[in-house]
């Protein structure tokens, strides 16, 4: 697991946590995924690398994104 940030807007930024990631995508865990729009950039923390994503699912508190 590492941390993350979910960057969309004018510099709007949502925490989670990374819980799984492959070479096409991620599972996100956030507190609530209203308000994240389906295309946004994610920060992974630990590397500093910035991926665009888009959101496949949603669930109560995760979030399912491809790279785009």
């Amino acid at each position: 697991m590492k941390g993350g940030s979910i960057i969309f807007g004018f510099a709007a930024t949502i925490d989670c946590v990374i819980r799984n990631r492959s070479e096409t995508g991620v599972c996100l865990e956030v507190e609530s995924p209203v308000g994240i729009p389906d295309d946004f950039t994610l920060l992974i923390k630990p590397e500093r690398l910035k991926r665009n994503c888009h959101v496949a699912w949603r669930s109560t508190n995760r979030i399912g994104v491809r790279f785009v």
